[in-house]
């Protein structure tokens, strides 16, 4: 799930610190546990190790997780989530549907199968989607649903309503990343160089710089004349990610 971001996971207080690896989890008793609660910990461990990418484990501790519980709407979520990432698009959309299925007011899997099916086309569906999990009560992040309805306007090509919903999105939290870079972008693109490069200040005040985040920024300075600056950013683009395509781009540009 670039963006960033994006989004994509559903939260669970885990039973291992940030920085260590859940396999070092000491055994809690589990003989003790219901099948329900043996299935939630193997949820929660599948799902840190989604996090981490690692994604055969994972994989291993949602199918223990499914076996025990198979009607648990997070735990089909996870698993959307994990065929997604393995661009299994038919099963995930199964699981997501089941997900949906199972628990029709949950705002966090509306937020994902709505952006799901909107990288996939399916705009309408998933514009749907993503409002009723923006309206529900229960949603306490609604820069996520917000962000990516603003996606899905872009790929509407409509890019007027898309920047309403990113800077909606800005508005319950400042500090969204996902949001400042498309705004980033979209400055850009309306030749708003000055408002480019402010979005892209705050975007690196809290996120680490993309291969896309460095070209917008080589690009925005060019256009602003400041030579010195876009040739930093190109340099930054070229060491930090050398084989990615913006990399091969920049290459070939020719500060003046």
């Amino acid at each position: 799930m670039s963006h960033p971001h994006r989004l994509r996971l559903i939260s669970f207080t885990l039973a291992c610190t940030l920085t260590g690896a859940c396999a070092l989890i000491p055994d809690f008793g589990s003989d003790g546990m219901s099948s329900s609660e043996k299935a939630t910990l193997n949820l929660q461990m599948g799902v840190r190790y989604l996090e981490m990418n690692m994604l055969e484990v994972a994989k291993e501790k949602l199918d223990i997780a499914y076996s025990m519980d198979s009607r648990n709407p997070d735990i089909l979520n996870a698993l959307a989530v994990y065929y997604e990432r393995m661009k299994n698009d038919e099963q995930a959309a199964d699981f997501y549907q089941a997900a949906i299925d199972k628990d029709p007011d949950n705002h966090s899997i509306k937020n994902n199968f709505g952006r799901f099916l909107c990288e996939r086309n399916q705009l309408e569906k998933g514009t749907t989607l993503l409002q009723e999990s923006l309206d529900s009560p229960l949603n306490k992040r609604p820069w996520l649903a917000l962000s990516n309805i603003g996606l899905c306007r872009l790929r509407q090509n409509d890019a007027t309503q898309a920047e309403e919903y990113f800077r909606r999105a800005l508005q319950a939290n400042p500090e969204y990343s996902a949001a400042l870079q498309e705004l980033m972008k979209i400055s850009y693109n309306k030749q708003e160089y000055m408002s480019a490069r402010a979005f892209l200040e705050r975007y690196l005040a809290v996120a680490k710089p993309t291969p896309e985040t460095l070209w917008f920024a080589f690009q925005t300075e060019r256009a602003l004349g400041n030579h010195q600056d876009a040739e930093n950013y190109k340099e930054q683009l070229i060491t930090l990610f050398p084989t990615s395509s913006e990399a091969s781009q920049v290459k070939s540009a020719i500060s003046k």
